[in-house]
Protein backbone atom coordinates (compact mmCIF):
# COMPACT_ATOMS: atom_id res chain seq x y z
CA UNK A 1 0.00 0.00 0.00
CA UNK A 2 0.95 3.37 -0.55
CA UNK A 3 2.68 4.97 2.75
CA UNK A 4 2.92 8.42 3.68
CA UNK A 5 4.82 9.91 6.33
CA UNK A 6 3.80 11.99 9.46
CA UNK A 7 5.07 15.40 9.00
CA UNK A 8 7.32 16.04 11.74
CA UNK A 9 5.38 18.71 13.41
CA UNK A 10 2.70 16.48 13.90
CA UNK A 11 5.19 14.22 15.29
CA UNK A 12 6.10 16.76 18.11
CA UNK A 13 2.07 17.87 18.69
CA UNK A 14 1.17 14.03 19.42
CA UNK A 15 4.36 12.84 21.95
CA UNK A 16 4.30 11.88 25.01
CA UNK A 17 2.99 14.31 27.60
CA UNK A 18 5.47 15.97 30.33
CA UNK A 19 4.80 14.68 33.08
CA UNK A 20 6.67 11.04 33.27
CA UNK A 21 5.05 8.76 35.23
CA UNK A 22 7.37 6.41 37.66
CA UNK A 23 6.14 2.33 37.28
CA UNK A 24 7.71 -0.31 39.31
CA UNK A 25 9.17 -3.46 37.38
CA UNK A 26 8.69 -5.64 40.13
CA UNK A 27 5.05 -6.49 38.10
CA UNK A 28 4.10 -8.45 34.97
CA UNK A 29 4.10 -6.73 31.62
CA UNK A 30 0.19 -5.75 32.10
CA UNK A 31 0.99 -5.05 35.04
CA UNK A 32 3.21 -2.36 34.38
CA UNK A 33 1.46 -0.85 31.76
CA UNK A 34 -1.85 -0.38 33.48
CA UNK A 35 0.09 0.87 36.24
CA UNK A 36 1.12 3.45 33.75
CA UNK A 37 -1.94 4.12 32.31
CA UNK A 38 -3.55 4.17 35.48
CA UNK A 39 -1.44 7.15 36.88
CA UNK A 40 -1.16 9.32 33.77
CA UNK A 41 -5.43 9.40 33.65
CA UNK A 42 -5.07 10.39 37.76
CA UNK A 43 -2.84 12.96 36.33
CA UNK A 44 -4.50 14.26 33.17
CA UNK A 45 -8.32 12.98 32.82
CA UNK A 46 -10.84 15.47 33.57
CA UNK A 47 -12.85 13.01 35.65
CA UNK A 48 -9.94 12.08 37.49
CA UNK A 49 -11.93 11.72 41.04
CA UNK A 50 -14.47 9.88 39.91
CA UNK A 51 -11.76 6.77 38.78
CA UNK A 52 -12.12 4.01 40.82
CA UNK A 53 -8.78 3.26 43.45
CA UNK A 54 -6.23 1.21 41.46
CA UNK A 55 -6.33 -1.51 44.73
CA UNK A 56 -9.99 -2.03 43.08
CA UNK A 57 -8.67 -2.43 39.71
CA UNK A 58 -7.59 -5.85 37.90
CA UNK A 59 -4.41 -4.48 36.89
CA UNK A 60 -3.22 -7.85 35.04
CA UNK A 61 -6.21 -6.96 32.50
CA UNK A 62 -5.72 -6.69 28.91
CA UNK A 63 -4.14 -2.90 28.78
CA UNK A 64 -6.99 -2.28 26.09
CA UNK A 65 -9.87 -3.40 28.67
CA UNK A 66 -8.15 -1.72 31.64
CA UNK A 67 -8.18 1.58 29.78
CA UNK A 68 -11.99 1.17 29.44
CA UNK A 69 -12.42 -0.36 32.79
CA UNK A 70 -11.20 2.99 34.32
CA UNK A 71 -12.83 5.47 33.04
CA UNK A 72 -15.84 7.52 34.26
CA UNK A 73 -19.72 6.15 33.30
CA UNK A 74 -18.38 5.08 30.10
CA UNK A 75 -20.99 5.12 27.37
CA UNK A 76 -22.80 7.98 29.38
CA UNK A 77 -20.83 10.52 30.83
CA UNK A 78 -17.73 9.75 29.51
CA UNK A 79 -18.97 8.85 25.50
CA UNK A 80 -15.24 10.03 24.11
CA UNK A 81 -12.01 8.98 25.94
CA UNK A 82 -10.05 6.21 23.75
CA UNK A 83 -7.11 3.98 23.80
CA UNK A 84 -4.76 2.36 20.49
CA UNK A 85 -2.68 -0.25 20.98
CA UNK A 86 -0.20 1.91 18.24
CA UNK A 87 0.79 5.44 18.94
CA UNK A 88 1.96 5.78 15.52
CA UNK A 89 -1.20 4.57 14.65
CA UNK A 90 -3.24 7.20 16.42
CA UNK A 91 -1.09 9.82 15.24
CA UNK A 92 -1.89 9.66 11.63
CA UNK A 93 -5.39 8.81 12.41
CA UNK A 94 -4.99 12.55 14.38
CA UNK A 95 -3.69 14.09 11.51
CA UNK A 96 -6.22 12.48 9.33
CA UNK A 97 -4.15 9.46 7.87
CA UNK A 98 -5.93 6.02 7.20
CA UNK A 99 -6.38 3.26 4.88
CA UNK A 100 -9.80 4.16 2.89
CA UNK A 101 -11.00 3.95 -0.29
CA UNK A 102 -12.23 7.42 0.10
CA UNK A 103 -15.95 7.76 0.49
CA UNK A 104 -18.15 9.14 3.50
CA UNK A 105 -22.22 7.73 2.27
CA UNK A 106 -25.55 7.65 3.75
CA UNK A 107 -27.81 4.47 4.16
CA UNK A 108 -30.81 4.03 2.66
CA UNK A 109 -33.97 0.95 2.30
CA UNK A 110 -34.31 -0.23 -1.22
CA UNK A 111 -37.77 -0.19 -0.51
CA UNK A 112 -40.99 -0.85 1.86
CA UNK A 113 -39.76 -4.32 2.24
CA UNK A 114 -36.70 -2.99 4.52
CA UNK A 115 -34.54 -6.14 3.65
CA UNK A 116 -31.70 -4.67 1.40
CA UNK A 117 -29.94 -1.33 1.68
CA UNK A 118 -28.01 1.42 -0.61
CA UNK A 119 -25.27 3.53 0.28
CA UNK A 120 -25.57 6.83 -1.57
CA UNK A 121 -22.06 8.23 -1.53
CA UNK A 122 -22.23 11.64 0.63
CA UNK A 123 -18.24 12.58 -0.49
CA UNK A 124 -14.99 11.07 -2.16
CA UNK A 125 -11.45 12.41 -0.59
CA UNK A 126 -9.40 14.03 -3.00
CA UNK A 127 -6.94 11.67 -4.29
CA UNK A 128 -8.44 8.76 -3.15
CA UNK A 129 -9.12 5.42 -4.77
CA UNK A 130 -12.91 6.13 -4.90
CA UNK A 131 -12.12 9.37 -6.93
CA UNK A 132 -9.75 8.00 -9.21
CA UNK A 133 -12.34 5.40 -10.02
CA UNK A 134 -14.76 8.15 -10.88
CA UNK A 135 -17.19 7.91 -7.97
CA UNK A 136 -18.86 11.09 -6.30
CA UNK A 137 -21.40 12.61 -4.45
CA UNK A 138 -24.79 10.97 -5.02
CA UNK A 139 -22.96 7.61 -6.41
CA UNK A 140 -25.22 4.85 -5.47
CA UNK A 141 -23.28 1.58 -4.37
CA UNK A 142 -26.07 -1.30 -4.49
CA UNK A 143 -24.07 -4.35 -4.11
CA UNK A 144 -20.31 -5.22 -3.00
CA UNK A 145 -18.82 -8.19 -3.93
CA UNK A 146 -21.94 -9.20 -5.75
CA UNK A 147 -23.38 -9.65 -2.60
CA UNK A 148 -26.72 -7.24 -2.00
CA UNK A 149 -25.99 -4.58 1.05
CA UNK A 150 -28.63 -5.48 4.43
CA UNK A 151 -28.88 -4.43 7.77
CA UNK A 152 -27.08 -7.07 8.86
CA UNK A 153 -24.03 -7.08 6.73
CA UNK A 154 -23.78 -3.21 6.32
CA UNK A 155 -21.52 -2.50 8.87
CA UNK A 156 -19.21 -5.21 7.49
CA UNK A 157 -19.10 -5.35 4.25
CA UNK A 158 -16.20 -2.91 3.51
CA UNK A 159 -14.06 -4.26 5.96
CA UNK A 160 -11.40 -6.08 2.43
CA UNK A 161 -8.83 -4.10 0.76
CA UNK A 162 -9.85 -5.16 -2.31
CA UNK A 163 -13.58 -4.65 -3.03
CA UNK A 164 -16.32 -4.55 -6.38
CA UNK A 165 -18.75 -2.24 -5.95
CA UNK A 166 -21.78 -2.75 -7.98
CA UNK A 167 -23.54 0.46 -8.94
CA UNK A 168 -27.13 1.74 -9.28
CA UNK A 169 -28.78 4.62 -9.96
CA UNK A 170 -32.14 6.24 -8.36
CA UNK A 171 -35.72 7.86 -9.57
CA UNK A 172 -38.97 8.52 -9.14
CA UNK A 173 -38.09 7.13 -5.61
CA UNK A 174 -36.63 3.59 -7.45
CA UNK A 175 -33.27 2.31 -6.38
CA UNK A 176 -32.31 0.19 -9.45
CA UNK A 177 -28.74 -1.70 -10.54
CA UNK A 178 -27.02 -0.25 -13.72
CA UNK A 179 -25.34 -3.13 -14.45
CA UNK A 180 -21.93 -1.83 -13.87
CA UNK A 181 -19.13 -1.76 -11.33
CA UNK A 182 -15.96 -0.52 -9.45
CA UNK A 183 -13.13 -2.27 -8.34
CA UNK A 184 -10.97 -0.44 -5.70
CA UNK A 185 -8.05 -1.40 -3.47
CA UNK A 186 -7.78 1.03 -0.37
CA UNK A 187 -4.76 2.79 0.26
CA UNK A 188 -3.09 5.09 3.15
CA UNK A 189 -4.08 8.45 2.02
CA UNK A 190 -3.92 11.86 3.86
CA UNK A 191 -7.33 13.50 4.13
CA UNK A 192 -7.77 17.06 2.32
CA UNK A 193 -10.19 18.31 4.58
CA UNK A 194 -11.46 21.48 2.59
CA UNK A 195 -13.74 19.46 -0.16
CA UNK A 196 -15.34 22.03 -1.63
CA UNK A 197 -15.03 25.79 -1.66
CA UNK A 198 -17.10 28.78 -4.16
CA UNK A 199 -18.42 31.82 -4.64
CA UNK A 200 -22.09 31.79 -5.02
CA UNK A 201 -23.86 34.52 -6.59
CA UNK A 202 -27.73 34.30 -5.28
CA UNK A 203 -30.08 37.41 -5.11
CA UNK A 204 -27.76 39.97 -5.35
CA UNK A 205 -25.62 38.64 -2.40
CA UNK A 206 -21.95 37.30 -2.99
CA UNK A 207 -22.02 33.60 -0.47
CA UNK A 208 -18.86 32.30 -0.06
CA UNK A 209 -19.21 28.59 0.38
CA UNK A 210 -16.70 26.28 2.14
CA UNK A 211 -17.32 22.54 2.78
CA UNK A 212 -14.74 21.53 5.23
CA UNK A 213 -14.56 17.81 6.92
CA UNK A 214 -11.74 17.62 9.81
CA UNK A 215 -9.78 20.43 11.28
CA UNK A 216 -6.31 19.42 10.58
CA UNK A 217 -3.24 22.03 11.15
CA UNK A 218 -1.51 20.63 7.98
CA UNK A 219 -4.36 22.49 6.56
CA UNK A 220 -4.34 25.78 8.37
CA UNK A 221 -3.02 27.75 5.54
CA UNK A 222 -5.19 25.81 2.87
CA UNK A 223 -8.13 27.27 4.86
CA UNK A 224 -6.60 30.86 5.24
CA UNK A 225 -6.01 30.93 1.12
CA UNK A 226 -9.96 30.06 0.92
CA UNK A 227 -11.12 33.15 2.99
CA UNK A 228 -8.31 35.18 1.09
CA UNK A 229 -10.12 34.01 -2.40
CA UNK A 230 -13.42 35.27 -0.46
CA UNK A 231 -12.28 38.12 1.06
CA UNK A 232 -10.71 39.10 -2.57
CA UNK A 233 -14.10 38.25 -4.35
CA UNK A 234 -16.27 40.62 -1.79
CA UNK A 235 -18.18 37.85 -0.28
CA UNK A 236 -20.88 39.60 2.06
CA UNK A 237 -22.67 36.37 3.10
CA UNK A 238 -20.90 32.82 4.70
CA UNK A 239 -22.06 29.31 4.79
CA UNK A 240 -19.54 26.87 6.48
CA UNK A 241 -20.64 22.95 5.66
CA UNK A 242 -19.49 20.80 8.73
CA UNK A 243 -22.20 17.85 8.30
CA UNK A 244 -19.27 15.71 7.92
CA UNK A 245 -16.74 17.41 10.09
CA UNK A 246 -16.36 15.31 13.60
CA UNK A 247 -13.97 17.66 14.77
CA UNK A 248 -9.91 17.97 15.08
CA UNK A 249 -7.66 20.21 15.99
CA UNK A 250 -8.85 23.11 18.76
CA UNK A 251 -5.95 25.57 17.04
CA UNK A 252 -7.28 24.87 13.80
CA UNK A 253 -11.09 25.29 14.89
CA UNK A 254 -9.88 28.79 16.44
CA UNK A 255 -8.19 29.66 13.12
CA UNK A 256 -11.52 29.16 11.44
CA UNK A 257 -13.11 31.31 14.23
CA UNK A 258 -10.47 34.42 13.90
CA UNK A 259 -11.30 33.89 10.19
CA UNK A 260 -14.74 34.68 10.61
CA UNK A 261 -15.74 37.02 13.51
CA UNK A 262 -16.78 40.19 12.99
CA UNK A 263 -14.21 43.20 14.10
CA UNK A 264 -10.76 40.99 14.32
CA UNK A 265 -9.02 44.17 14.58
CA UNK A 266 -10.96 45.25 17.69
CA UNK A 267 -11.37 41.93 19.13
CA UNK A 268 -7.48 40.74 18.77
CA UNK A 269 -6.50 40.15 22.54
CA UNK A 270 -9.53 39.66 24.21
CA UNK A 271 -11.00 35.98 25.45
CA UNK A 272 -12.31 33.67 22.67
CA UNK A 273 -12.75 30.83 24.87
CA UNK A 274 -11.78 29.10 28.36
CA UNK A 275 -10.44 25.48 29.56
CA UNK A 276 -11.63 23.83 32.28
CA UNK A 277 -9.17 20.95 33.36
CA UNK A 278 -9.43 18.89 36.64
CA UNK A 279 -8.33 20.19 39.99
CA UNK A 280 -4.71 18.45 39.81
CA UNK A 281 -4.21 19.63 36.22
CA UNK A 282 -5.10 22.85 37.20
CA UNK A 283 -2.99 23.58 40.21
CA UNK A 284 0.22 22.49 37.98
CA UNK A 285 -0.77 25.29 35.62
CA UNK A 286 -1.66 27.73 37.51
CA UNK A 287 2.04 27.28 39.46
CA UNK A 288 3.60 27.12 36.04
CA UNK A 289 2.05 29.56 33.65
CA UNK A 290 -0.78 31.48 35.82
CA UNK A 291 -4.65 32.02 34.44
CA UNK A 292 -2.95 32.16 30.71
CA UNK A 293 -2.82 28.87 30.65
CA UNK A 294 -6.87 28.58 30.52
CA UNK A 295 -7.72 31.48 28.31
CA UNK A 296 -7.20 31.22 24.22
CA UNK A 297 -7.60 34.98 22.75
CA UNK A 298 -8.74 36.18 19.64
CA UNK A 299 -5.97 37.11 17.05
CA UNK A 300 -5.40 38.88 13.89
CA UNK A 301 -5.82 36.97 10.44
CA UNK A 302 -5.08 39.06 7.28
CA UNK A 303 -8.04 37.39 5.47
CA UNK A 304 -10.35 37.99 8.19
CA UNK A 305 -13.69 38.32 6.50
CA UNK A 306 -14.09 41.22 8.78
CA UNK A 307 -17.67 42.96 8.41
CA UNK A 308 -20.16 40.00 8.56
CA UNK A 309 -22.96 40.26 11.01
CA UNK A 310 -23.86 36.61 10.41
CA UNK A 311 -22.71 33.15 9.43
CA UNK A 312 -24.35 30.17 8.84
CA UNK A 313 -23.84 26.75 9.43
CA UNK A 314 -24.85 23.80 7.46
CA UNK A 315 -24.94 20.93 10.73
CA UNK A 316 -25.84 17.00 10.85
CA UNK A 317 -25.64 14.61 13.83
CA UNK A 318 -21.78 14.11 12.56
CA UNK A 319 -21.08 17.68 13.28
CA UNK A 320 -18.76 17.69 16.25
CA UNK A 321 -16.57 18.54 19.00
CA UNK A 322 -14.06 21.31 16.89
CA UNK A 323 -17.16 22.17 14.58
CA UNK A 324 -19.51 22.79 17.80
CA UNK A 325 -16.44 24.88 19.09
CA UNK A 326 -16.27 27.13 16.65
CA UNK A 327 -20.27 27.59 16.63
CA UNK A 328 -19.66 28.03 20.40
CA UNK A 329 -17.45 30.58 19.74
CA UNK A 330 -18.80 32.38 17.58
CA UNK A 331 -22.28 32.95 19.17
CA UNK A 332 -21.62 35.93 21.68
CA UNK A 333 -20.00 37.99 18.74
CA UNK A 334 -22.51 37.73 15.53
CA UNK A 335 -25.50 35.62 14.38
CA UNK A 336 -24.84 31.99 14.28
CA UNK A 337 -27.51 30.49 12.06
CA UNK A 338 -27.99 26.53 12.01
CA UNK A 339 -29.01 24.62 9.16
CA UNK A 340 -29.66 21.14 9.14
CA UNK A 341 -29.93 18.73 12.46
CA UNK A 342 -28.92 18.92 15.59
CA UNK A 343 -25.07 18.66 16.42
CA UNK A 344 -23.49 15.61 17.97
CA UNK A 345 -23.23 17.14 21.82
CA UNK A 346 -19.53 17.18 22.33
CA UNK A 347 -17.96 20.20 24.71
CA UNK A 348 -15.00 18.50 26.19
CA UNK A 349 -11.53 17.33 24.37
CA UNK A 350 -8.42 15.49 24.76
CA UNK A 351 -4.81 15.08 25.01
CA UNK A 352 -2.78 12.40 23.52
CA UNK A 353 -0.63 10.72 25.98
CA UNK A 354 2.33 7.95 25.03
CA UNK A 355 5.11 6.50 27.10
CA UNK A 356 7.83 8.90 27.70
CA UNK A 357 10.17 6.41 27.87
CA UNK A 358 9.22 3.98 24.72
CA UNK A 359 8.69 1.22 27.19
CA UNK A 360 5.40 0.37 25.53
CA UNK A 361 3.58 1.76 21.73
CA UNK A 362 -0.14 2.94 23.49
CA UNK A 363 -1.53 5.48 22.87
CA UNK A 364 -3.89 7.15 25.09
CA UNK A 365 -6.81 9.49 24.09
CA UNK A 366 -8.86 9.95 27.53
CA UNK A 367 -11.21 13.35 27.71
CA UNK A 368 -9.10 16.38 29.64
CA UNK A 369 -10.69 19.67 29.26
CA UNK A 370 -14.50 21.28 28.73
CA UNK A 371 -14.53 24.46 26.82
CA UNK A 372 -16.55 27.17 26.98
CA UNK A 373 -16.34 30.41 24.91
CA UNK A 374 -15.95 34.35 26.28
CA UNK A 375 -19.68 34.15 28.20
CA UNK A 376 -18.86 30.91 29.67
CA UNK A 377 -21.20 29.52 27.90
CA UNK A 378 -20.81 25.76 27.13
CA UNK A 379 -24.20 23.52 26.98
CA UNK A 380 -23.99 21.79 24.48
CA UNK A 381 -22.39 18.82 25.64
CA UNK A 382 -25.60 16.84 25.43
CA UNK A 383 -26.90 13.92 23.04
CA UNK A 384 -28.91 17.26 21.00
CA UNK A 385 -26.13 19.35 21.04
CA UNK A 386 -27.11 22.38 19.08
CA UNK A 387 -30.59 22.72 18.06
CA UNK A 388 -31.06 23.84 14.30
CA UNK A 389 -32.51 27.03 13.60
CA UNK A 390 -33.68 25.78 10.34
CA UNK A 391 -34.21 22.35 10.24
CA UNK A 392 -34.31 19.83 7.06
CA UNK A 393 -32.77 16.37 6.79
CA UNK A 394 -30.50 15.14 4.25
CA UNK A 395 -32.74 12.41 2.85
CA UNK A 396 -34.02 13.88 -0.98
CA UNK A 397 -32.13 11.84 -4.03
CA UNK A 398 -30.78 12.08 -6.18
CA UNK A 399 -27.82 13.88 -4.32
CA UNK A 400 -26.72 17.14 -5.62
CA UNK A 401 -23.24 18.05 -5.46
CA UNK A 402 -21.98 19.76 -2.69
CA UNK A 403 -21.58 24.12 -3.59
CA UNK A 404 -24.64 23.26 -6.24
CA UNK A 405 -26.70 26.03 -5.02
CA UNK A 406 -29.81 24.12 -5.32
CA UNK A 407 -27.94 21.54 -2.91
CA UNK A 408 -30.95 20.18 -0.48
CA UNK A 409 -29.12 21.81 2.68
CA UNK A 410 -27.28 24.58 1.16
CA UNK A 411 -30.67 25.94 -0.63
CA UNK A 412 -32.24 25.85 2.64
CA UNK A 413 -29.56 28.25 4.09
CA UNK A 414 -29.79 30.29 0.15
CA UNK A 415 -33.79 30.94 0.82
CA UNK A 416 -33.06 32.27 4.33
CA UNK A 417 -30.22 34.64 2.38
CA UNK A 418 -32.66 35.77 -0.38
CA UNK A 419 -36.02 33.67 -1.56
CA UNK A 420 -36.16 35.97 -4.76
CA UNK A 421 -33.35 34.11 -6.29
CA UNK A 422 -34.98 30.53 -6.01
CA UNK A 423 -36.07 29.43 -9.36
CA UNK A 424 -38.47 25.99 -9.84
CA UNK A 425 -37.01 22.97 -10.72
CA UNK A 426 -38.37 22.77 -14.06
CA UNK A 427 -37.37 26.71 -14.62
CA UNK A 428 -33.32 26.04 -13.34
CA UNK A 429 -33.08 22.73 -15.51
CA UNK A 430 -32.58 20.77 -11.83
CA UNK A 431 -33.36 17.01 -12.28
CA UNK A 432 -36.51 16.61 -9.84
CA UNK A 433 -35.25 15.28 -6.41
CA UNK A 434 -37.60 12.85 -3.81
CA UNK A 435 -37.39 11.85 0.36
CA UNK A 436 -35.79 8.29 0.52
CA UNK A 437 -36.49 6.55 4.06
CA UNK A 438 -32.69 6.49 5.82
CA UNK A 439 -31.44 3.59 7.28
CA UNK A 440 -29.56 6.10 9.51
CA UNK A 441 -29.24 9.84 10.37
CA UNK A 442 -25.56 9.53 10.22
CA UNK A 443 -23.12 9.12 7.17
CA UNK A 444 -20.46 6.75 7.76
CA UNK A 445 -17.04 6.45 6.18
CA UNK A 446 -15.54 3.52 4.99
CA UNK A 447 -12.79 3.40 7.50
CA UNK A 448 -14.64 3.88 11.11
CA UNK A 449 -11.83 5.30 12.41
CA UNK A 450 -12.36 8.45 10.30
CA UNK A 451 -15.78 8.93 11.82
CA UNK A 452 -14.30 9.55 15.45
CA UNK A 453 -15.62 12.66 17.33
CA UNK A 454 -12.77 14.43 18.92
CA UNK A 455 -11.04 17.79 19.42
CA UNK A 456 -7.55 17.70 20.77
CA UNK A 457 -4.09 19.70 21.77
CA UNK A 458 -0.67 19.32 22.94
CA UNK A 459 -0.78 19.43 27.18
CA UNK A 460 1.11 22.15 28.64
CA UNK A 461 2.99 20.11 31.25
Amino acid sequence: MKKILVPFVFIFLLMACKKDVTVSSSGTASEDVNTWIYNSMSYYYLWNTNMPKISATNLKDNPMNYFYSILYDYRKTDRFSWIDSSASNLANQLNGINIVLGIKYSIFYTDNTQANIAFVIAYVLKGSPAEKAGLKRGDIILKVDDKMITPSNYASILQNETLKLGLGSYASGVFTSTGTSASLTKVELQTNPILKDTIIKWGGKKVGYIAYIQFLSSFDDSLRNVFGRFKAGGVNELVIDLRYNGGGYVSSSDLMTNLIVKDISARAGTVMNKKVYNATYTEELNKSSGSSAFNTNFKFENNNLGTLNRVFFLISNSSASASELVINNLKPFMDVILVGEHTYGKNVGSFTLTDSKNRWNYGLQPITFKIANAKDESNYGTADGFLPNIAITDNVLPFKQLGDPYETVLNKALLFISPTAFQPFSASGNTPQTKATLFQNKAVSDNIKMDRQDMWMKPNL
